[in-house]
């Protein structure tokens, strides 16, 4: 049985992080391993408090999965400090694990910063180097390539922007821009690729970017290769959203294992 190992924080509604990862492997038929990097109080209404656990921890659960079970694809979230990031890319590293999905999680759905200033660095010169693919939202985007993303063209740019920073694969996440379609850009060193899939009207959005980098991640595990392992994960975040369960009163959970049930 392939597996994949999730480092990220926990969300206790159950909707992102950990709990959305773990939850989407399974829906994937992959075994799902953690590595927690911080505990957050949350909902579908906002983040209350979160704390970051300390790196030498991090990087405990890292190598105590690494060095039993294994993981054929790694699927990277909320990181928190600069000393968590440091760890996690020196452990990828060090113990050479495979690809490597970074969702470079910054701020949450309700707009609480889950990630401190002074960790952005570490992320663009320790982590991106060793991903295999990066999946950044609009905001993430605009920081890491360090300009203004208003355009399916900026999409394209900071796409490319990101890419010298060395993933080999950057896909940017156009579901913070109007229009009728959600388009995601796609990078990679020969070409430019547009993922349009038609807009969801809906509230209930919590964990879609920690479902599509887990599913991207589950789909490497399974021996995809990266644009079929995107175009796989779209679809499947396209169905959980549509599923969506409505719970909460704010951005509702997805259906991971709508696939299973519908």
């Amino acid at each position: 049985m392939r597996t994949a190992l999730s480092i990220a924080g926990s969300d206790s509604g159950g909707g992102a992080g950990i709990q959305a990862d773990l939850k989407t492997f399974a829906a994937h038929g992959v075994y799902g391993t953690s590595a927690i990097t911080a505990i957050t109080a949350q909902n579908t209404l906002g983040v209350v408090a979160w704390q970051a656990l300390p790196a030498d921890l991090v990087t405990a659960q890292i190598e105590a999965v690494a060095g039993d079970i294994g993981a054929d694809a790694v699927k990277v979230g909320m990181l928190a400090t600069a000393a968590i990031v440091e760890a996690v890319a020196a452990a990828i590293e060090a113990l050479n694990l495979p690809n490597v999905v970074v969702d470079p999680v910054m701020i949450a759905k309700g707009g609480d910063r889950l990630l401190e200033a002074d960790a952005v660095a570490a992320i663009r010169l320790e982590l991106l180097p060793r991903s295999r693919i990066v999946t950044p939202n609009v905001p993430e985007a605009e920081v890491l390539a360090e300009m203004a993303v208003r355009s399916l063209a900026d999409m394209r740019e900071a796409g490319r922007r990101i890419l010298r920073l060395g993933a080999r694969v950057v896909l940017v996440k156009g579901g913070h821009l109007a229009g009728p379609d959600s388009i995601d850009v796609a990078c990679t060193a020969s070409e430019t690729l547009d993922i349009r899939r038609p807009r969801i009207d809906t509230q209930h959005t919590h964990g879609t970017g920690c479902t599509l980098s887990s599913a991207i991640a589950a789909n490497l595990a399974l021996g995809l290769a990266d644009r079929d392992a995107i175009e796989h994960a779209r679809d499947y975040l396209d169905g959980a959203i549509r599923h969506a369960p409505g719970l909460g009163g704010g951005h509702g959970p997805l259906s991971h294992f709508w696939r299973a049930v519908y």
